[in-house]
């Protein structure tokens, strides 16, 4: 039957019924990663809540462009207007190429997101690959006359634009209490006011990465990125923007402020943010050097952690929490996650030992539970609930094959199209299986690759190539650096 979805705005501050600009089509655009280091944890949370929303959307019969850019040049430290480019800083200290690095973290971005299940987006356009796009954008919005060019530098002019629209209206700031709350920054000396923010920053003589513009030498702002790509690959209005709370301000805020110069509207119908993962109630972040990568909850090697987890444990403790709720990371949280999990997956192994029967009769306690558990995935994706509603049915599932019952075909099939299409479908998890033992891939890999390190430390190299080479035989593709050796199969 058609089900009505409903998406919480943040923009409204109210959860609405979503209607697409076009009927039986989405639009999605959501801001990806800044590739200058290892996936970690908090990347995990973004990548499968918006995967499970383009799931959701494809099971409800939508076509959807998903839209999730790669953010390469202009996002400086401290998510500031000054200091050095995050990637150009990683390639300086590393002595390797922008786009090295670049290239290098993408891969690792996209190697952490394949073992999580999520599906690869429609579209992942790079901010590097759309230079002549977002200086014609900050020319439309200097003809606007809401930027200002100062030393070979752009900025918006956000007193200028409040004026005429409402800077803050999504992050609900005020902005003359923002002004009153705040002192003026150093290094920000060229603009007119501290929440002016760049468009277009003039490159100093170290920086490695830059364009001619007809201000300068230099490279854009952070937040252009967005409202370009978006915009060229969605349209000047779109359905849906998604991305982390951390990002509401200042960078939607500002996005929103370019879309409504060029465009003369916001441009985005729903706003959405999803919530971050925190430990110990503080913010995970390369930033604050508190964060757990990817790559050590697979394999267990971090502090904090008693073993390894699995790529779906730590999806399913990302969907145990309603999206915009607050997530805490522990250890004991993750190894009940992985019991829950097993436990719901358990019950499809179950249910295939139980005798079928001849009757007819459909089960009206499953078809509630079906019922509920899309009700609670099209109510702003309430995961929680729908995963309640499902440890109903493997209670059922159990209670059924303990009593030694037999069960309906049809009841059967129900249950058959509710793992297919909810658990492995919608939700996106599967059996952690013998064949996707990924951490103990990786763990036996760096192992051997260890004892290629000895033989090249003692100049053995002919066993360094032999194992190389076998490596390679097997589909291990080896690079050696100046910090180290990577590999990628």
């Amino acid at each position: 039957m058609p089900r009505d979805l409903f998406i919480y705005n943040t923009l409204t501050r109210e959860k609405e019924k979503f209607q697409p600009l076009v009927p039986g089509h989405v639009g999605l655009y959501v801001c990806g990663p800044t590739v200058y280091g290892d996936p970690h944890l908090g990347h995990a949370r973004p990548g499968v809540v918006y995967d499970l929303f383009v799931r959701l959307l494809k099971d409800l019969g939508y076509k959807v462009r998903y839209v999730r850019n790669i953010t390469d040049v202009g996002h400086l430290e401290n998510d500031s207007d000054s200091g050095e480019d995050k990637i150009n800083r990683k390639a300086r200290l590393e002595e390797l190429e922008p786009m090295e690095v670049v290239q290098y973290y993408t891969i690792r971005y996209h190697q952490a997101m394949a073992a999580l299940n999520t599906l690869p987006p429609s579209i992942e356009p790079r901010a590097s690959g759309h230079i002549t796009e977002q200086i014609a954008m900050i020319q439309q919005i200097l003809d606007a006359g809401m930027a200002y060019e100062i030393n070979g530098s752009v900025y918006f002019d956000v007193k200028k634009y409040n004026l005429e629209h409402c800077y803050g209206i999504l992050s609900r700031r005020v902005l003359e209490d923002l002004q009153t709350n705040t002192r003026d920054l150093e290094g920000q000396e060229d603009k007119r006011f501290p929440f002016d923010f760049a468009l277009w920053k003039k490159a100093a003589p170290e920086h490695i990465m830059h364009w001619p513009s007809p201000w300068s030498e230099g490279f854009p702002g952070w937040h252009l990125e967005c409202s370009v790509m978006s915009s060229k690959y969605l349209g000047q209005v779109f359905d849906i923007h998604g991305g982390g709370m951390d990002l509401m301000f200042p960078h939607h805020e500002c996005e929103l402020a370019q879309n409504t110069v060029t465009r003369g509207k916001n441009s985005v119908r729903y706003w959405m943010h999803n919530n971050l993962i925190t430990i110990n109630g503080q913010k995970m972040g390369k930033s604050l050097g508190n964060f757990i990568t990817l790559e050590e909850l697979f394999s267990g090697k971090h502090p904090l952690l008693t073993q390894p987890f699995h790529p779906m444990t730590v999806r399913f403790f990302i969907l145990q929490a309603h999206y915009r709720g607050p997530l805490d990371f522990s250890d004991d949280a993750l190894a009940a996650a992985g019991k829950g999990l097993k436990r719901l997956l358990l019950g499809q192994s179950v249910l295939n030992k139980i005798p079928v029967s001849e009757s007819a009769t459909i089960s009206e306690t499953l078809q509630q539970i079906e019922d509920n558990i899309y009700q609670a995935l099209c109510d702003d994706l309430n995961t929680p609930v729908a995963l309640a509603s499902l440890f109903d049915l493997v209670t059922w599932i159990h209670t059924t094959a303990d009593a030694n019952k037999t069960i309906a075909l049809q009841d059967r099939k129900l249950i058959e199209r509710i793992y297919d299409r909810v658990v492995n479908g919608i939700l996106g998890l599967k059996q952690e299986s013998e064949g996707d033992q990924l951490p103990l891939i990786r763990g036996l890999i760096d192992m051997i690759l260890e004892f290629r390190k000895q033989a090249r430390q003692s100049k053995n190299w002919k066993e360094s190539d032999r194992i190389r080479d076998q490596l390679s035989g097997l589909g291990v593709r080896i690079k050696d650096t100046k910090t180290g050796t990577d590999w990628e199969i």
